[in-house]
């Protein structure tokens, strides 16, 4: 079974394969060091965080001695779950994708330590809300670095023309078009590129695919229709344009673990 968090003060521990599955966040907190990420080189110093998710693309890593660590990784669809889907943490993927270092101040990274070390201390409690308090810490830790992030793209301008592609299409999902429009080749025409242009150019700059970022979007719509008891299921099969109900039934299993049915069943009280 993989373990949904890690902690570590070992560099090279992040070069692990268990990390595959996470996303990592890696402070240097003394010395130097340097890696290879989507064939760029980065060097790293003292307040310097690094956030990678599914680092099994971060390679050649190399310290002095004198480098000194802290990282914390976990599960990646369990972050992703913590936060709404047009939260900055979408956008903000696509600079992170292209350059993962943030350079913090004395006092953010004081900060973040303490989040580190909040959940350390927590991960290997047993108690009966374990995943939950994990879920409160890390979303404090992710907050923490967003404020840090938004910061560096404040002073950066993205001009490239794929990184704007990227984030027309964040912009036209944030609009909650996804409810109706789930096919890349509907976005495609909206931005005037090739579905394949469009796939391999969101890929590129964030990791993942435009299906990807389309589902992200959809699951809460999803489950706020499902969370409403005065909708059938044929009615919201309906709402979002599902060609059938089967077809429905077969979205709701695939991206919440469970038949609709099921799912409204786990809502109501044991």
């Amino acid at each position: 079974m993989q373990p949904e968090f890690i902690y570590s003060e070992d560099f090279y521990g992040v070069n692990s394969h268990e990390l595959h599955h996470t996303c990592l966040h890696l402070l240097c907190l003394a010395g130097e060091g340097s890696f290879v990420f989507n064939e760029h080189c980065y060097h790293i110093i003292k307040n310097d965080l690094v956030v990678i998710p599914m680092p099994d693309r971060l390679c050649n890593l190399a310290a002095h001695d004198n480098l000194r660590a802290e990282w914390f990784a976990a599960d990646y669809k369990f972050l992703q779950n913590l936060l709404p889907s047009n939260n900055y943490s979408i956008g903000g993927s696509i600079s992170l994708n292209q350059n993962p270092v943030i350079r913090l101040s004395d006092e953010q990274t004081a900060h973040l330590l303490d989040d580190f070390h909040r959940l350390r201390d927590r991960m290997d409690d047993h108690s009966q809300f374990h995943r939950e308090l994990m879920g409160s810490l890390c979303l404090t830790m992710m907050y923490d670095i967003f404020e840090a992030h938004a910061q560096r793209d404040a002073t950066e301008k993205h001009t490239d023309r794929t990184a704007y592609i990227v984030k027309q299409l964040m912009a036209l999902l944030a609009t909650g078009i996804s409810r109706t429009e789930r096919d890349v080749s509907y976005y495609a025409a909206r931005l005037n590129v090739s579905p394949k242009y469009l796939s391999a150019t969101t890929k590129r700059v964030t990791g993942h695919s435009v299906t990807h970022y389309i589902d992200r979007h959809t699951t809460p719509i999803l489950k706020n229709y499902l969370n409403d008891e005065r909708l059938s299921l044929t009615q919201i099969a309906e709402l979002m344009n599902f060609s059938s109900l089967s077809y429905f039934s077969r979205y709701c299993t695939k991206h919440l673990g469970q038949s609709p049915s099921d799912y409204r069943n786990s809502l109501q009280p044991k």
